[in-house]
Protein backbone atom coordinates (compact mmCIF):
# COMPACT_ATOMS: atom_id res chain seq x y z
CA UNK A 1 0.00 0.00 0.00
CA UNK A 2 1.22 3.49 -0.79
CA UNK A 3 0.92 6.70 1.15
CA UNK A 4 1.86 10.30 0.45
CA UNK A 5 1.63 13.81 1.80
CA UNK A 6 -0.85 16.46 0.63
CA UNK A 7 1.39 17.84 -2.13
CA UNK A 8 2.56 14.36 -3.16
CA UNK A 9 6.26 15.16 -2.83
CA UNK A 10 6.88 12.65 -0.01
CA UNK A 11 5.77 9.10 -0.72
CA UNK A 12 6.18 5.78 1.08
CA UNK A 13 5.08 2.16 0.81
CA UNK A 14 3.88 -0.27 3.47
CA UNK A 15 3.86 -4.02 2.88
CA UNK A 16 2.44 -7.02 4.70
CA UNK A 17 -0.56 -7.23 6.99
CA UNK A 18 -1.43 -3.91 8.59
CA UNK A 19 -2.37 -3.53 12.25
CA UNK A 20 -5.51 -1.71 13.29
CA UNK A 21 -5.43 1.99 14.08
CA UNK A 22 -5.35 3.96 17.28
CA UNK A 23 -6.48 7.51 17.92
CA UNK A 24 -4.61 9.67 20.38
CA UNK A 25 -6.64 12.48 21.95
CA UNK A 26 -3.79 14.19 23.86
CA UNK A 27 -3.05 17.90 23.56
CA UNK A 28 0.18 17.31 21.58
CA UNK A 29 -1.65 15.29 18.93
CA UNK A 30 -4.41 17.92 18.76
CA UNK A 31 -1.81 20.61 18.16
CA UNK A 32 0.13 18.52 15.61
CA UNK A 33 -3.00 17.75 13.58
CA UNK A 34 -5.28 20.71 14.27
CA UNK A 35 -8.00 18.16 14.98
CA UNK A 36 -9.54 16.29 17.90
CA UNK A 37 -7.25 13.27 17.59
CA UNK A 38 -4.39 11.75 15.67
CA UNK A 39 -5.24 8.47 13.86
CA UNK A 40 -2.19 6.30 13.24
CA UNK A 41 -0.80 2.82 12.89
CA UNK A 42 2.52 1.27 13.84
CA UNK A 43 4.28 -1.13 11.48
CA UNK A 44 7.54 -3.09 11.67
CA UNK A 45 10.43 -1.22 10.01
CA UNK A 46 10.96 -4.05 7.53
CA UNK A 47 7.42 -3.39 6.20
CA UNK A 48 8.10 0.33 5.61
CA UNK A 49 9.97 1.93 2.72
CA UNK A 50 10.42 5.50 1.51
CA UNK A 51 9.56 5.84 -2.20
CA UNK A 52 10.53 9.47 -2.70
CA UNK A 53 10.80 12.96 -1.26
CA UNK A 54 12.88 12.20 1.81
CA UNK A 55 14.73 15.48 1.21
CA UNK A 56 11.42 17.26 2.00
CA UNK A 57 11.17 15.81 5.52
CA UNK A 58 11.62 18.22 8.40
CA UNK A 59 11.55 17.16 12.06
CA UNK A 60 10.51 18.93 15.22
CA UNK A 61 11.55 17.37 18.52
CA UNK A 62 10.39 18.68 21.90
CA UNK A 63 12.74 18.45 24.89
CA UNK A 64 10.46 15.65 26.18
CA UNK A 65 11.39 13.50 23.17
CA UNK A 66 8.07 13.98 21.34
CA UNK A 67 8.89 13.99 17.63
CA UNK A 68 6.90 15.27 14.69
CA UNK A 69 8.10 14.82 11.10
CA UNK A 70 6.38 16.79 8.36
CA UNK A 71 6.66 17.77 4.71
CA UNK A 72 8.56 21.04 4.32
CA UNK A 73 6.40 21.97 1.32
CA UNK A 74 2.80 21.21 2.42
CA UNK A 75 3.16 20.61 6.18
CA UNK A 76 1.55 17.16 6.22
CA UNK A 77 2.61 14.99 9.16
CA UNK A 78 4.84 12.15 7.99
CA UNK A 79 5.85 8.68 9.21
CA UNK A 80 8.78 8.50 11.58
CA UNK A 81 10.68 5.78 13.40
CA UNK A 82 9.57 5.03 16.95
CA UNK A 83 12.70 6.06 18.81
CA UNK A 84 15.14 3.19 18.98
CA UNK A 85 12.48 0.57 18.21
CA UNK A 86 12.27 -1.25 14.89
CA UNK A 87 8.88 0.22 14.02
CA UNK A 88 7.43 3.17 12.14
CA UNK A 89 4.58 5.40 13.25
CA UNK A 90 2.35 6.23 10.25
CA UNK A 91 -0.43 8.85 10.12
CA UNK A 92 -3.47 6.95 8.79
CA UNK A 93 -4.72 9.86 6.68
CA UNK A 94 -1.72 9.57 4.36
CA UNK A 95 -2.64 6.08 3.16
CA UNK A 96 -4.00 5.88 -0.38
CA UNK A 97 -6.33 2.97 0.46
CA UNK A 98 -8.38 2.42 3.60
CA UNK A 99 -7.54 -1.34 3.62
CA UNK A 100 -10.53 -1.96 5.92
CA UNK A 101 -8.62 -0.62 8.90
CA UNK A 102 -10.50 -0.16 12.15
CA UNK A 103 -9.81 1.89 15.26
CA UNK A 104 -8.81 -0.57 17.97
CA UNK A 105 -7.76 1.89 20.70
CA UNK A 106 -8.27 5.45 21.92
CA UNK A 107 -5.42 6.97 23.94
CA UNK A 108 -5.50 9.86 26.42
CA UNK A 109 -9.29 9.90 26.58
CA UNK A 110 -8.93 11.48 30.02
CA UNK A 111 -7.44 14.64 28.48
CA UNK A 112 -9.53 14.87 25.31
CA UNK A 113 -10.91 18.23 24.24
CA UNK A 114 -14.33 19.10 25.66
CA UNK A 115 -15.73 19.18 22.12
CA UNK A 116 -14.32 15.75 21.19
CA UNK A 117 -16.80 12.86 21.00
CA UNK A 118 -14.84 9.61 21.25
CA UNK A 119 -16.31 6.74 19.21
CA UNK A 120 -17.52 3.76 21.20
CA UNK A 121 -15.49 1.30 19.12
CA UNK A 122 -12.07 0.34 20.42
CA UNK A 123 -10.49 0.07 23.86
CA UNK A 124 -10.40 3.41 25.67
CA UNK A 125 -7.39 4.36 27.81
CA UNK A 126 -7.47 7.34 30.15
CA UNK A 127 -3.78 7.85 29.42
CA UNK A 128 -1.50 5.80 27.19
CA UNK A 129 -0.75 2.13 27.82
CA UNK A 130 2.80 0.86 27.52
CA UNK A 131 3.78 0.33 23.89
CA UNK A 132 3.91 -3.48 24.10
CA UNK A 133 0.33 -3.61 25.44
CA UNK A 134 -0.86 -1.16 22.79
CA UNK A 135 0.75 -3.19 19.99
CA UNK A 136 -1.03 -6.33 21.22
CA UNK A 137 -4.38 -4.54 20.98
CA UNK A 138 -3.58 -3.11 17.53
CA UNK A 139 -2.50 -6.47 16.10
CA UNK A 140 -5.40 -8.42 17.60
CA UNK A 141 -7.68 -9.40 14.69
CA UNK A 142 -5.53 -7.36 12.27
CA UNK A 143 -6.17 -8.21 8.64
CA UNK A 144 -9.21 -10.31 9.63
Amino acid sequence: MRGKCLCGEVEFAVSGTLPNLYQCHCSLCRKATGSSANAALIVPSENFQWVGGQDRITSYVKNTGYRSDFCSKCGSPLPNPLGSRAEYWIPAGLLEDNANLEIAAHLHVGSKASWDAVASSGVQYQEAPDLVSLLKVLWKNAGA
